[in-house]
């Protein structure tokens, strides 16, 4: 809702700031960042810094505290000044007055309520202004609960602010009631400060200085001050149905049993170091000895029997590694052949995670959740993980929470949805910082949580409470074992919630691709046009010229046999033509079928080729040359040299080919994949470095690659190829199954 007061102060900052500070705002009457960052320009220029900036950094507080260590009435330095303070009041939601640039009532009782509100006011009196607490003025934190706030976190974050502030690097914390990373940061510096550590060196970190402080400090019922205070604070900040206390009486420790049963601590009621650590670190002791682990190695017979020494139960291991093999691409993070019989043997359980390239939020869509969830059923089914076992997706990148939003639970409703298309065989798992496994356990994307953590300075793991649906606790990473038997682990704690697997179905080995069997065409044919609508391609065609059921029926059923013959001779997959097709001729309109006519009238009428991409699957005469004339020389097609790529009637009769015959469009498909595979020479429009020779066990870089280089180069092909990599796995999926019959 749109402020008066609001907008005056945005026209105010404009009309007096806007052309020296280079910056404007939209005078709306809704507060904003860019409003408060246009407001500290502003008090930048009244303070004479000339390199102007957005953040209150320390030159804007240092000049500050030295030029006005206190602003009141009698040290005001100017009206507009005031004004600036007054904005910001106003922005904040407090009384600024009149916006007439005097430190008049409205203006005291304004800062005395926003003082009152920090718990700060016993810091200075009444309605002076200290330099931290116009910093804080000049933000968008919220010094009353807000969406629902916890009146026992905001008591907390009143006490620490009223404590700490005038320490050096302790600065106004929200009482908003939640707790975030700043309000965690603060908990660490009230500790380290409680030791005793001077002002510079409290850094807010949890290092080896502080955990030695703070295991000489352990608290437990009967004890009290100010250790008990910053215990129950912690305890508070964490969710736990504590009061704010200095006394650690039975009620305390009741909860704190309930609290150590939850993250697997053994349950004494006492704040022992290793419940210091689970509050107020993700990672917590990092001394203790997970019944987990999860890696990037092959568990040998001998790492077996280290991990089964350590007192591991339960392995992690990837489904796949969607990068080419090699020496810096981890080329034993897949699971390897035999290693899950391995891992039985040895009386070990093993959790399957499945990762791609997802270190960062455009990686994670509705598109490529169904992609992955896909994938990871069919690497699944190959390793022989039997229905029932729990994948857990990875979100391996620092999420913000808005990126959770807009990113993450779309990309998990897409795993979900393709799961249930499935279905149902497998679990959904999530792995990923706190806040990414609690949000997507709550939209109900999710059965358990994988937790990350380890990663310690991921904002969706600084100030969040462990998820309630934990299985795994990833917290440090460690080094066990000798010689043949040695191995790099990261050790998890195990909630029980999940167990793994300790029994396999016989692996599905990497067969020659086979006719697709009658049983699963009509499946194949609905999964691939609910995938095609959940693009937004409609099974109507909508605006196209052709159906799902007449591009699935010319591009997959009808030259099955064919498909299958030039599979098995070029030894590449059926998926990778069966996608590039179908998804050409979905696209074909009502203008392509005319420039088609067009381009045939023109030919025969004037001699003139217009080379247009034709047939169901949208080739160009200039490219079907080149791929024809590549293979030939390769020896993989036997026949004639088509003349040359600049010959109007040799690029016009193969364009005609592809055009009249689906199968000519079909088997030039493989040709074109072909050329692509061994990088299409300089000059090319779509120059690219050759890849590894045609093979059966491409991983997801590549057939991505392959995808992308059939359409063209830069866009639309690199995020059109994303899409095709989901039907890809579809395809896949039904070519797996007929194989394996």
């Amino acid at each position: 809702m749109a402020d008066e007061m609001v907008r005056r102060a945005q026209s105010f900052v404009n009309s007096f700031y806007g052309k020296r500070t280079g910056m404007t705002v939209e005078e709306n009457g809704r507060t904003g960042w860019t409003t408060m960052y246009a407001l500290t320009r502003a008090l930048q220029v009244e303070l004479g810094i000339t390199s102007l900036s957005n953040t209150f950094g320390p030159t804007t507080l240092s000049t500050l505290a030295a030029k006005f260590p206190v602003l009141n009435g009698t040290t005001m330095p100017s009206e507009n000044f005031c004004k600036i303070i007054q904005s910001a009041l106003y922005c904040k939601g407090y009384d600024g007055g009149s916006l007439d640039g005097r430190f008049n009532p409205g203006v005291q009782a304004g800062i005395t309520k926003l003082k009152s509100d920090m718990g700060v006011i016993g810091l200075s009196p009444g309605s002076d202004l200290t330099p931290k607490v116009v910093k804080a003025l000049l933000n968008m934190d919220a010094y009353v609960g807000v969406n629902s706030g916890s009146d026992a976190i905001r008591s907390t974050q009143q006490w620490l602010n009223g404590r700490y502030l005038n320490r050096q690097d302790f600065f106004v914390i929200p009482c908003d009631g939640h707790n975030s990373r700043d309000v965690a940061r603060s908990m660490l510096l009230a500790i380290q400060y409680e030791l005793g550590m001077a002002d510079g060196v409290a850094n807010g970190v949890f290092g080896p200085g502080t955990q030695a402080g703070v295991k000489t400090h352990p608290v437990s019922p009967g004890s009290r001050g100010t250790w008990v205070s910053l215990f129950s604070a912690a305890m508070i900040l964490n969710n736990q149905p504590v009061a704010f206390t200095d006394t650690f009486d039975s009620a305390m420790a009741a909860v704190v049993r309930t609290f150590q049963s939850f993250v697997a601590l053994p349950a004494t009621g006492n704040g022992d170091f290793s419940t210091w650590a689970s509050l107020l670190v993700s990672y917590g002791d990092q001394s203790r000895k997970g019944t987990a682990c999860d890696g990037v190695t092959r568990i040998t017979p001998a790492r077996a029997a280290t991990l089964k020494a350590e007192g591991i139960t339960y392995v992690g291991r990837y489904l796949t590694n969607p990068l080419i093999p090699r020496p810096e691409n981890l080329p034993e993070k897949m699971i390897q052949e035999g290693e899950l019989q391995t891992i039985a043997d040895a009386g070990l359980r093993c959790f399957p995670i499945y990762q791609t390239y997802g270190r960062d939020a455009s990686n994670f869509t509705y598109m490529a959740g169904r992609t992955a969830g896909q994938a990871a059923i069919n690497a699944a089914l190959d390793h022989g993980f039997k229905p029932g076992t729990r994948i857990f997706y990875a979100v391996d990148f620092d999420a913000m929470d808005s990126d959770i939003t807009s990113n993450v639970l779309p990309h998990f409703k897409g795993i979900q949805d393709a799961v249930a298309d499935d279905g149902n065989r497998y679990r959904i798992g999530v792995y990923g910082p706190r806040n990414v496994c609690t949000r997507v356990a709550k939209a109900g994307h999710s059965t358990a949580s994988f937790v990350s953590d380890m990663s310690y300075g991921f904002s969706g793991n600084y100030g969040y409470p462990l998820p309630a649906d934990w299985a795994y606790d990833q917290f440090v990473t460690r080094k066990v074992g000798t010689g043949a038997g040695a191995i790099e682990i990261d050790n998890n704690i195990a909630s029980g919630l999940d167990t793994g697997q300790n029994s396999f179905n016989p692996p599905r080995p990497a067969k020659p691709d086979t006719r697709l069997d009658p049983s699963v065409i009509e499946a194949m044919k609905t999964d691939v046009g609910t995938y095609m609508e959940s693009l937004g391609y409609p099974n109507d065609g909508g605006t196209r010229a052709y159906q799902h059921w007449k591009c699935f029926q010319s591009t997959v059923v009808d030259h099955d046999a064919l498909i299958t013959e030039l599979s098995n001779k070029y030894n590449l997959r059926k998926a990778l033509v069966q996608t590039s097709a179908y998804w050409e001729m979905r696209h074909i309109d009502p203008l392509d079928l005319a420039a088609w006519q067009a381009t045939i009238l023109a030919f025969n009428t004037t001699g003139h080729f217009e080379d247009t991409s034709t047939g169901i699957a949208k080739q160009r005469g200039q490219t079907l040359v080149g791929a024809w004339n590549h293979c030939l020389r390769q020896g993989l097609v036997t026949g004639r040299a088509i003349g040359d790529q600049t010959s109007a009637q040799d690029k016009y009769n193969a364009w005609k080919s592809s055009y009249d015959s689906e199968a000519s469009a079909l088997t030039s498909v493989f040709l074109i994949h072909l050329w692509d595979i061994a990088g299409k020479p300089p000059g090319d429009a779509d120059t690219s470095p050759a890849m590894r020779p045609p093979r059966l066990d491409y991983v997801d870089e590549e057939i991505y690659d392959i995808l992308r280089r059939y359409q063209g180069f830069g866009e639309p092909a690199l995020s059109e190829a994303k899409k095709r990599m989901g039907l890809y796995y579809l395809m896949e999926k039904y070519n797996t199954i007929s194989r394996n019959l």
